[in-house]
């Protein structure tokens, strides 16, 4: 006899069809969806024809496996300019090394001529900043673009590669600047050895000038010296002239009023002058009109005779 178990049942098993169903669902969904960074710029492609020519940052959609999605750096970039040879009005050469800085401006534009490939815009740009650079160069002299227009220069680049590149590529270049400009060794000595040449005919310039300019600052002083002595010996002798007529005209009063007196006085000072020093001697006769109040013995003067 038989035992049949009846309380057993079979599990339950997903159908393996919807299982693909729902596959296919999370494929589709998984190509339906795309997320545009913020620091990208991008395009929609159906058919390799542009849908969407600028794809905002965010969360979009898409026909899966129909439309195509390709996204770029939309942030600043840079590109070197490799170290060129450019002459100069005077037909000097330089070496120059320069960069630009850029982004994406027009993404449709971008894409079409570049394919979104970064490498062939910067390609693309090199040629154009080079021949910018060269036209620049040639209008100046080496002083003009590495000193005296050198900001100029990058201006007048900057507006014209700028833009070439944006009705080229769909590029804005931001900015353009030269990192070094050096002279080829060949001419670097002779270059210096004129520059030094001219800094030394300046200098002669500048001495001779400065020899000039002294010269004329000692003769208007010397001018200014002989006017200053000739005026001041001028108000001395005027001043000295005024002296003596007063003086001759206090003498003249007190001689008028006592003239032995005036006398005797005078001839006090003519002692006391003669006698102040000590190894003073003059050689008189003893009747000399200088000693006639000094023979006197009561002040009054005497008449020396000769014998």
């Amino acid at each position: 006899m038989s035992i049949t178990n009846l309380g057993s049942k079979k599990p339950n098993k997903i159908p393996f069809a919807l299982l693909i169903i729902v596959g296919l669902l999370i494929i589709i969904i998984a190509n339906s969806i795309f997320v545009v960074s913020e620091a990208e710029r991008g395009v929609l492609l159906r058919f390799r024809e542009v849908v969407n020519s600028n794809l905002q940052p965010g969360l979009h959609w898409k026909l899966p496996f129909i439309d195509e999605v390709i996204t770029f750096d939309g942030r600043v970039q840079s590109v070197n300019v490799l170290e060129g040879d450019y002459l100069t009005q005077e037909k000097k050469l330089l070496l120059v090394d320069s960069y630009a800085m850029w982004r994406i401006d027009d993404v449709q534009r971008y894409f079409t001529a570049t394919g979104g490939i970064g490498q062939r815009a910067r390609e693309r740009l090199i040629p154009r900043i080079n021949e910018s650079l060269r036209n620049e160069f040639g209008r100046r002299t080496v002083y003009e673009v590495v000193a005296g227009e050198r900001e100029k220069v990058m201006q007048n680049v900057l507006e014209r590669v700028s833009k070439a590149a944006e009705d080229e590529l769909g590029v804005e270049v931001l900015d353009i600047r030269v990192k070094k400009i050096d002279l080829p060794k060949t001419v670097s000595e002779d270059v210096y050895r004129r520059m030094r040449a001219e800094r030394e005919r300046d200098a002669r310039e500048h001495r001779s000038q400065g020899r000039e300019l002294a010269e004329g600052i000692r003769a208007d002083a010397d001018r200014a010296r002989r006017v200053i002595l000739a005026e001041s010996y001028r108000d001395a002798q005027k001043l000295r002239g005024e002296g003596d007529a007063e003086a001759t005209q206090i003498y003249a009063k007190a001689y008028n009023q006592d003239q032995e007196f005036f006398n005797f006085y005078r001839s006090l000072e003519a002692y006391r002058k003669s006698f102040e020093g000590r190894n003073n001697m003059m050689i008189l006769e003893p009747d000399s009109e200088f000693f006639k109040y000094l023979s006197s013995i009561d002040g009054q003067p005497t008449t020396n005779k000769k014998p």
